[in-house]
């Protein structure tokens, strides 16, 4: 579904019922700059967002619940039609589920009920869709026990738009426990819920179960100290890509109240929160937070200026801006490397970007907020290593690292049956021959194993690829040589001990003609230096 036009849909539903539009920006009624609370001060924790009224909002309580055939799925306790009956816990009348048309030109349909076989006279409250949308978790408590809901399950008949069949009470229900807020992740394979079940660390906690191929569910697994505390977690949601888990609680540190918090979901558990900051969060309830794009969704809040008990909100966060740059350098000369291979890995280890190093040997990526990454490096003639990096800050910043690579030895080996010393490729500016400044540290490895064997005598041989007309390679390549040969003798070699010659294109490592990849051209362009005695 297209949910990229969420200002137009608001604004037009406003037009449509004659509000005023200039009320619809929320602020939160705290200073984004200095939100503290007992334990804490609280800033924007690396997020920036803005709060528009979803247009939908009346004197009742209203609660976002997900997305079905591209309708905005809410719970609420409105009526329409006839008299409602109040729930004498909430003093409103029992809950119903709604749908809202969202249309191509952005206008938003008035509130209708969602389904005649999922809405009873008992009080409905969240749900959740798998992905292909033919099945339907839903909560549902009855009048006698209003505050105690049970999970349910239902298909979707083929080729019906909404006649939901099979409705059945699921097994991990139990007696005298309440089962809320399912939400199915997007890959389908395991059901999020909060529940005060026996296990839980106290009042509510946040649980997973695994969803069996017949749509049954797995033994439910507590979600576990890092995220769950003595006091009430709720309303569980996963970013789009299933990575972060955003959850309402009360006792991790807040603003007051219930606060929506982050978790990254890692292969080892799930990480301790973050609380998504005063831009998002008030002193008063965050709940019901989940995603309609990457970075804009649905929050429910009991903040003031609001119509009914809780209130509709869409949460469009402007992403904070932060990158990792610098340098990759030689750990002992600090000379910059070119063409070294940079990986960005999460804290899972999956590659997040690549890239490689500039003429200078800089590189720049893109982090996010309070991240936790490990940077992996690759280039021939240099150990591989691996760094570790926190983007720890909240604000736009750009953060500094120089990752310093250590040399491998150079090895003393036949090659084609000429016993010369092996080392990584020695690299020239395109048509020239003046060495680039990464080759010294190439260099300087044959000048120390010139060093350890005062008796050694080398040819230094140079080769072009064939581009180029051959006799322009056959000088250049000379050239080449000739260059290497002159930064041994500077750093003390005596010149009795080298000779060099360039062949050019005449002896290529790979006789691939005029069919070379650019693979086999730069291996063609090479410096060899053969053992003489």
């Amino acid at each position: 579904m297209k949910i990229n036009v969420f200002a137009v849909i608001v604004l037009s539903f406003a037009f449509a019922y004659g509000q005023d539009t200039s009320s619809f920006v929320v602020e939160n009624d705290i200073d984004t700059n200095k939100a503290v609370t007992s334990s804490s001060n609280i800033g924007t924790n690396g997020y920036n967002f803005s709060l528009l009224n979803a247009g939908v909002n009346s004197k009742y309580s209203e609660f976002g619940s997900g997305f079905f055939l591209n309708k905005l799925i809410m719970v609420s306790s409105k009526k329409i039609g006839a008299l409602a009956k109040i729930d004498p816990n909430t003093n409103e009348a029992y809950k119903d589920l709604f749908c809202l048309d969202i249309k191509e030109d952005g206008d938003l349909s008035t509130p209708l009920l969602f389904s005649r076989i999922l809405n009873t006279n008992n009080s409905e409250d969240q749900l959740t869709f798998t992905p292909d949308e033919k099945t339907v978790y839903y909560t549902r408590s009855s009048k006698e026990n209003s505050l105690q809901y049970k999970l349910y399950r239902a298909d979707l008949e083929e080729d019906s738009h909404g006649n939901w069949i099979n409705q059945e009470l699921l097994s991990i229900n139990q007696a005298n426990i309440s089962i809320e807020n399912p939400f199915v992740s997007p890959k389908g394979d395991k059901l999020y819920f909060s529940s005060n079940m026996n296990d839980s660390y106290g009042g509510y906690d946040l649980y997973v179960a695994d969803i069996n191929p017949d749509g049954s569910l797995g033994t439910p697994e507590n979600l576990g100290p890092n995220v769950n505390t003595p006091l009430d977690e709720k309303y569980p949601s996963l970013s789009l890509d299933g990575v972060y888990l955003y959850f309402s609680s009360k006792g991790h540190k807040n603003l007051g109240g219930y606060d929506v918090f982050v978790s990254r979901i890692l292969e080892k558990g799930v990480k301790a929160p973050r609380n998504m900051g005063n831009t998002l969060n008030s002193s008063y309830d965050e709940v019901a937070y989940f995603l309609a794009e990457r970075n804009k969704g649905y929050l429910s809040s009991n903040r003031p200026n609001g119509k009914g008990s809780y209130d509709m909100y869409v949460a469009t966060n402007e992403e904070v801006k932060q990158n990792l740059e610098g340098f990759v350098v030689h750990s002992e000369s600090k000379i910059h490397l070119p063409n070294t291979v940079v990986v960005l890995k999460d804290e899972d280890g999956n590659e997040v970007a690549k890239q490689l190093t500039d003429n200078n040997g800089a590189y720049n990526f893109g982090v996010l907020p309070f991240e936790v990454y490990t940077i992996s490096t690759e280039k021939d003639g240099y150990i591989n290593k691996t760094f570790d990096f926190t983007a720890s800050e909240g604000t736009p910043t750009s953060y500094n690292k120089t990752l310093e690579l250590d040399t491998t030895p150079p090895v003393i080996e036949k090659v084609d049956d000429k016993l010369s010393i092996v080392i990584e490729n020695i690299y020239f500016d395109s048509a020239k021959w003046s060495l680039k400044e990464e080759s010294h540290v190439s260099l300087n490895k044959i000048v120390k194993v010139l060093r350890e064997h005062p008796e050694m005598r080398l040819s230094i041989n140079a080769h072009t690829d064939n581009k180029g007309r051959e006799a322009y390679n056959m000088n250049l390549s000379n050239k080449r040589a000739a260059s290497a040969v002159a930064f041994l003798i500077k750093n003390g070699i005596a010149k009795s001990r080298l000779e060099f010659k360039g062949f050019g294109e005449t002896q290529p490592k790979i006789d691939c003609k005029s069919k070379c990849t650019a693979d086999e051209l730069q291996q063609n362009r090479r410096v060899e230096f053969i053992i003489l005695d």
